[in-house]
């Protein structure tokens, strides 16, 4: 142990909540750059152009943003409720696939919708700000009780992740590599192996430099690599994030994901899935139902600045794919950890 670590985190809420400071991860690992919203236009841009990336960290941002924003509002009742469900409009058409988004942006309605005609723009002010502090203290509470039911299921050696699942995708600690943490902190001694991510390399550019920071060992590996370090016999498990779960506990995360877990099947190698219980979707059976987001062809065509492809060549970029439940060892929540079947056993805690 012995390194040096630092706190890492994806955002913050400044100058009493009309301000919401944002780590630019676009910019990760070269600088580190934060960027400061107070207008709902400029924070959707940031979601949609993945300033801000990760589950969790958006439904966190968009609360924190939506409340900053909300101070440069009108000061009449009637056209500030309307300027509030505008901006909510507009942040619900930035991703649709994570629903931790529409979790957050819910409970800024519910704050508009629950006060009473006579309260003041003041006063709705102050609590969309309380709202959204509340909101992401209890992502980081989720993050920190997974960690403690899943930090034992993860075993001695080496141990893959797919994208970035840790502080900079949440409110802090992280869902998979809160986990992982938690492992560590406990003495598992465990090497992880970080695969680049494909197209943006989320997890070359972003999980290797939160473990960096975090002074937890890793390796980092090309996607194309992981089948053969299973073969090898130097990947014992894989432990992922999730942007939304069905009821019968199918996954959808970043594109790739469903890959490791059909590698992990054939090698007989337990695959996690790790995520807060608002990430379970109660109105999806399946993963048939998921949407799913497509992102701009470039993407996949450039690479730092540089085409690396044919100008003309047709792209398929889904962000995300869908990992059936049958495919998935154990699915780890703040209320616990369980097999997809008994999902739902843990709605009732």
């Amino acid at each position: 142990m012995g390194t040096e670590t630092r706190e890492v985190r994806a955002l913050e809420q400044g100058e009493g909540g009309r301000v919401l400071r944002l780590l630019d991860q676009r910019r990760l690992p070269g600088e580190e750059i934060w960027r400061e919203l107070r207008e709902i236009e400029p924070l959707a841009e940031a979601i949609e152009t993945l300033t801000v990336r990760g589950a969790p960290a958006i439904g966190c941002a968009a609360a924190a943003g939506l409340a900053a924003a909300s101070f440069g509002f009108a000061a009449e009742r009637d056209k500030f409720d309307a300027q509030v469900r505008e901006a909510l409009e507009r942040l619900a058409r930035t991703r649709p696939t994570a629903v931790n988004l529409f979790v957050a942006l819910d409970e800024l309605r519910a704050v508009l919708d629950g006060a009473e005609p006579a309260c003041p723009v003041e006063e709705l002010q102050r609590r969309f700000v309380d709202a959204a502090r509340v909101h992401i203290e209890k992502d980081v509470a989720m993050n920190r009780a997974m960690g403690a039911h899943g930090a034992a299921l993860l075993p001695t050696g080496g141990v893959l992740t797919h994208c970035n699942t840790g502080a900079l995708a949440t409110g802090g600690v992280g869902t998979a590599l809160g986990v992982i943490r938690a492992a560590h902190e406990r003495g598992t001694a465990l090497r992880v192996f970080v695969d680049e991510t494909r197209p943006l390399l989320q997890g070359a550019r972003l999980t290797a430099w939160e473990l960096i920071q975090e002074g937890i060992p890793a390796t980092l590996i090309a996607d194309n690599m992981a089948g053969a370090m299973m073969a090898q016999g130097k990947i014992a498990a894989a432990i992922v994030g999730a942007d939304r779960i069905t009821r019968r506990g199918d996954v959808a995360n970043k594109i790739g994901t469903y890959s490791v877990a059909v590698l992990c099947h054939h090698h007989k190698i337990p695959f996690f899935v790790a995520a807060p219980w608002t990430t379970v979707d109660l109105s999806l059976e399946d993963g048939a139902d998921i949407p799913i987001e497509q992102r701009p062809a470039d993407e996949v065509r450039v690479h730092g600045g540089t085409l690396m492809t044919p100008a003309s060549v047709d792209v398929e970029n889904p962000a995300f794919d869908v990992t059936p439940a049958e495919l998935i060892t154990a699915i780890i929540t703040d209320r616990g950890a369980v097999a997809p079947r008994r999902l739902l056993e843990l709605g009732s805690t």
